[in-house]
């Protein structure tokens, strides 16, 4: 019988698509849930599911020995605050203690290193997020049919050295900017909050750009857009939104562009050094 995948999955439809691929692949899926994260639908994509909670890593390394897992696949959102809440809700075990213990900081990129570190050492190897799925990584040019102005252009070409910068430093991976000035930055309360928060001092007309981290670790944190975010860029009336080529996973595409068509919002796909002319 073939050796399954492991699919640690989070919260959003990541999950979902990683599941729907891999299978199409002929792999078979074996799904560790995040309980309160996970959407239970996923039961109906995978060959079979266990939930946990979040701090049970020893049960995590446990079922994946016993299933015969030995790649795995991290998907979906962690939200910080999540991380944050009452350790107790988390229920840490014995081995998540020991790996928070040994962290300097609690970082982004320092805790979910400090997972995927704990997960090989226990011979499960941790496979880049978008390995399974490179159909959905966005493309370099204008996705939709909305096209970018010069002002669109100089909003993302001002922003995208701040978003690498703030990315850089594991704060965030999201500017909001108008007319060539910082409305938010994401941090903690993610990009959605950023926004929303953006739109509170600046009105409608802004400019979303997301970023991957400086030499972005393939097997965890990848920017994600999806029909959520145009549909909050709706909400907000935004101008548009710039995200990195290669490197950003696009969810629910046909439909998120469709809705971004209708509102005339421009989605970018930006190469990692920053817009070009070749983008008009």
């Amino acid at each position: 019988m073939q050796r399954p995948l492991g699919l640690i999955a989070g919260l959003g439809q990541f999950p979902f698509e990683v599941a729907r691929a891999a299978r199409l692949g002929g792999d078979r899926v074996f799904a560790a849930a995040v309980r309160e994260l996970t959407d239970p639908a996923l039961e109906d994509e995978v060959d079979e599911i266990r939930w946990f909670h979040l701090g049970e890593l020893e049960s995590f390394l446990g079922a994946f020995r016993e299933a015969g897992v030995r790649d795995a696949i991290m998907a979906g959102k962690v939200p910080k605050d999540f991380l944050l809440r009452d350790p107790a809700s988390l229920r840490l075990d014995g081995l998540a203690l020991e790996v928070l213990a040994g962290l300097a900081d609690r970082k982004d990129d320092s805790l979910l290193g400090a997972f995927a570190r704990a997960l090989e050492g226990g011979g499960v190897r941790v496979h880049g997020q978008a390995s399974f799925t490179p159909q959905l990584l966005v493309a370099e040019g204008v996705a939709g049919s909305a096209v970018p102005d010069a002002a669109l252009l100089a909003n993302v070409a001002f922003a995208w050295p701040i978003a690498k910068t703030i990315a850089g430093l594991d704060v965030g991976q999201s500017v909001v900017v108008k007319d060539r000035a910082v409305l938010a930055v994401e941090a903690i309360e993610g990009t959605d909050a950023a926004l929303e928060r953006a739109y509170q001092i600046g009105g409608p007309g802004c400019v979303l750009v997301k970023v991957a981290k400086p030499n972005q670790d393939p097997r965890f944190d990848v920017p994600v857009i999806g029909r959520d975010t145009v549909d909050l860029l709706r909400r907000v009336n935004a101008a548009g939104l710039a995200v990195e080529a290669g490197q950003t996973v696009f969810l629910q595409r046909d439909a998120a562009l469709s809705s971004a068509d209708k509102a005339g919002i421009v989605i970018l796909g930006v190469a990692e050094d920053g817009p070009g002319e070749g983008l008009l």
